[in-house]
């Protein structure tokens, strides 16, 4: 009887997971779906999953009217510019806290964890200020610099170096290394999972950034995907081009699902190993 009310139990828990993963999936099938339909399929059908004669004539229309390309390239630099400058920042940072005692070290790193507690919409204000003074709007450098450093980045890393022996640091000494050759030698090595953590935290959330791009863009010099999709949305909008719009969009978040398929194990491996649950 046990075993039947477990089978019982794990059926049902099956179908609710399983009903609640529909559920989240089925705006991104819908998209698919939508991007792959004919104009003349828009009208009754549009709701639907299934498409008859699908074509590909969406994505090249979307293409030849956003100019995708070069919102890729802006989106690239910002993202991997942010990403590369925060490793050093919170490794540094993370490093100093972990490792170094100095007067009111445990204060300044409660002040720097304030920072999680603030919403980056409440700071738009005085960035833009600051940056408009600094002659930056409408640049990739002016959307980068607010992310420069991170509180997340640094309190994750910090308790990984905190769990590194001081062994292997004293050894690191005894062999003539310097605190950076210390860093990148023993720190960095045994902190990775966390820093891939880290990283593909980063890389997703500001690939899908777009109110701070929207407000210090106003050409497409500089803006990201995000921000070109949505004026790309609005003249699409106008005619009820609903595969066009869903042609964008996936145009858009492919590379994400590309790579998170390419990766999934060690995405999922690498948050495992951090501590970090997604």
């Amino acid at each position: 009887m046990a075993r039947v009310r477990r089978r019982v139990f794990v059926l049902v828990w099956a179908v609710c997971v399983g009903a609640l993963a529909f559920v989240w999936l089925f705006p991104l099938l819908w998209a698919f779906a939508t991007s792959l339909r004919p104009p003349g399929q828009l009208g009754s059908q549009i709701a639907s999953l299934w498409v008859h004669h699908p074509t590909l004539g969406n994505f090249r229309e979307a293409w030849s009217d956003a100019p995708f390309l070069r919102l890729y390239y802006n989106t690239a630099v910002v993202v991997f510019g942010i990403l590369a400058v925060q490793l050093v920042t919170i490794t540094l940072a993370a490093y100093a806290f972990a490792r170094r005692e100095f007067w009111g070290r445990d204060v300044l790193f409660r002040l720097f964890l304030l920072q999680l507690m603030v919403a980056p919409s409440a700071l738009i204000l005085p960035n833009f200020v600051t940056l408009r003074t600094l002659g930056l709007l409408n640049t990739r450098l002016g959307i980068m610099i607010p992310y420069f450093a991170s509180a997340l980045g640094m309190f994750l890393l910090r308790q990984a170096f905190r769990s590194v022996p001081r062994d292997l640091e004293d050894a690191a000494a005894i062999d003539g290394c310097n605190s950076l050759q210390t860093i990148w030698n023993v720190f960095v090595p045994l902190a990775r999972p966390t820093l891939v953590a880290f990283s593909i935290v980063s890389i997703v959330y500001h690939y899908n950034e777009f109110l701070w791009p929207l407000i210090i863009t106003d050409t497409e010099r500089a803006r990201t995907v995000t921000v070109g999709l949505a004026s790309f949305t609005q003249s699409a909008e106008s005619g009820a081009q609903w595969n066009l719009i869903a042609g964008g969009t996936v145009i858009v978040i492919l590379p994400l699902l590309v790579v998170f398929v390419l990766f999934q194990r060690r995405f999922v491996e690498s948050f495992m190993f951090s501590g970090l649950k997604g």
